[in-house]
């Protein structure tokens, strides 16, 4: 299949056959790092080797249930396995590959925990484009760039809620322009320092490996990354092999290829397919033939693919040979490279036990709300103002995106409250901000409103405390959450605020940076929406279908 045009051939372009591959060449980087080229997606494939028969008689009974999540590693790298043997534990774990999680010159943030001492988890997927083994170079094509730099096509930041009760997913399109901060390179040693000028955000993995682009993730979103996961071309069909088929489905027939070579080759009949194998990653690359033909339509297919891969393998009815399974445990660790926080199949099993308590339907997949450049960024795309950060925010604040987070029922409360002028408050001001430093006497204000309420044992706690950006009420035992609850419903503060705190010795009042106005406390919703422009995804959506081009039916 010959090239994508006329444009020139360079290094960094996709294979023949696939989007913007070419025989005559692969396009090149502007001066400002452009990469004009379509091959992207999830990735990771290295070394594979089958079990030894003792192994597979050992992974029979309880063992299935576990190594049917090293399966979910590609969906959102829910993965895990319990081991079958010392020697065949040490072996899996020989196939993970290890690199260091921040290789930038800033400290990243810690978490800060909820009202109940829980943190999130945040872990960053990257797609690597890399053609650095046989089965890489015959997949990606390409011969020139045999050996060359890899590219970060694939970028999802993963973000697992403190309660453990949702996922939320952002990906952010290779195309993005931002400046890169200071990485070095793990394995030469060289510096890169931090750019002035904007490049495209897949090239951070070639300025220090994954450890950069967590860096450059960092560095844009103020979001604490935790891990990174890397996969590459030959660990997609290896890991889709594995799993034995996912559903997708087209509103037309598509065939992703034209007489000039664009396209990822991907040809299906309209309505749902199981794809698995090459054509799994096909789905996964293409760009033309989705939509707009550009990166965003193809995240919306990767987010429908990895969706419907979760849903697969939680019915759990296609991993109950133990050979299978044994066979999907090497496709897994054998498609990953991790950073030293999850080198062993131990920590990864950790990690899923964590990761499935959050249930489909509290899944939710997203695009970076993003707007295109212009002159000669023409094509090219930047974080939307305000709605971008507004998704960053969310996550860093562990806002729920699907919209959910306010809409708990009252719990039931055992131990009533007492009354109103016998229970005791103390108010505390959280008001500060990134920007602004603590509203001038909002403690007192709020404890004069409880007074007048008829709650005498109300007080001021002067103490410095960590702001919060939403006012909550913290008791510390389930004797106390009926006068928490009381002193809520006194206020106007929903219930969805009050939480059960290790770190109170009664019940208090934090007054947060949504509350720094003398006026009744907001009345607007608990929950914020996710903006549209995100493109929100649910993962228990089944009716989910990719838009195709009319250039690229049949």
């Amino acid at each position: 299949m010959r090239g994508e045009g006329t444009r020139t051939r360079g290094r960094h372009d996709g294979p023949p056959g696939t989007d913007g591959g070419d025989a005559s060449g692969r396009t090149g980087r502007s001066g400002h790092g452009r990469r004009e080229r379509s091959a992207a997606e999830p990735e990771g494939g290295h070394r594979t080797g089958g079990p030894n028969r003792r192994a597979r008689r050992a992974a029979k009974g309880g063992k299935r249930r576990v190594l049917r999540w090293v399966a979910s590693v590609l969906a959102l790298l829910i993965l895990g396995t319990g081991g079958a043997g010392y020697l065949y534990y040490k072996h899996l774990n020989g196939n993970i590959r290890k690199e260091d999680l921040t290789l930038g010159d800033k400290e990243m943030a810690d978490h800060k925990a909820n009202a109940a001492g829980q943190t999130p988890l945040n872990i960053l997927l990257i797609g690597s484009d890399a053609r650095d083994s046989e089965a890489n170079q015959k997949l990606g094509g390409a011969k020139d760039t045999f050996g060359g730099t890899p590219l970060a096509d694939v970028q999802m930041l993963l973000h697992l809620s403190a309660d453990r009760s949702n996922i939320s997913v952002i990906s952010m399109p290779r195309d993005t322009m931002l400046k890169m901060p200071k990485c070095t390179d793990p394995e030469t040693g060289d510096v890169y320092e931090a750019g002035t000028v904007d490049v495209q955000t897949n090239e951070s993995l070639g300025r220090g490996g994954p450890g950069c682009t967590v860096a450059a993730w960092y560095e844009l979103t103020g979001i604490t990354i935790d891990h990174f996961m890397m996969i590459d071309f030959a660990g997609v069909v290896s890991m889709a092999d594995a799993v034995g088929g996912v559903p997708v489905c087209v509103d037309a027939n598509v065939y992703s290829h034209t007489s000039d070579g664009k396209g990822s080759g991907l040809k299906l009949e309209k309505g749902t397919t199981s794809v698995k194998g090459e054509q799994a990653l096909q789905w996964l690359r293409t760009r033309y033939g989705f939509e707009d033909n550009t990166d965003l339509g193809r995240t919306k297919a990767q987010h429908q693919y990895l969706n419907s891969m979760v849903r697969e393998l939680r019915k759990g009815t296609k991993l109950t040979d133990p050979g299978k399974l044994m066979n999907l445990a090497e496709a897994a660790t054998s498609a990953l490279t991790v950073d030293k926080g999850l080198d062993t199949v131990k920590k990864l099993y950790d990690l899923a036990e964590e990761l499935k308590k959050a249930p489909t339907d509290r899944i939710t997949m997203t695009t970076m709300p993003n707007v295109y450049g212009t002159g000669q960024f023409s094509g090219r795309v930047y974080p939307k103002p305000d709605e971008a950060e507004q998704v960053f925010r969310m996550i860093r604040e562990d806002i729920p995106l699907d919209g959910k987070a306010s809409k708990r029922k009252t719990p039931v409360v055992t131990d009533p409250a007492a009354p109103d002028s016998e229970i005791a408050v103390s108010v505390r001001n959280a008001t500060s901000t990134d920007t602004l430093g603590p509203a001038q006497g909002r403690a007192s204000t709020v404890k004069e409103l409880l007074t007048e309420a008829g709650f005498a044992r109300a007080s001021v706690d002067s103490q410095n405390v960590d702001p919060t950006a939403k006012t909550g009420i913290l008791y510390p035992s389930a004797d106390l959450e009926g006068d928490a609850q009381a002193v809520a419903k006194a206020l106007g503060i929903p219930v969805s605020q009050v939480k059960k705190s290790t770190g109170v010795s009664g019940v208090v009042l934090a007054v947060g940076a949504d509350w720094r106005k003398d006026e009744a406390y907001p009345a607007k919703a608990a929950e914020e929406k996710t903006p549209d422009s995100a493109n929100p995804l649910n993962g228990a959506n089944e009716k989910a279908c990719m838009k195709v081009n009319p250039g690229f039916t049949f």
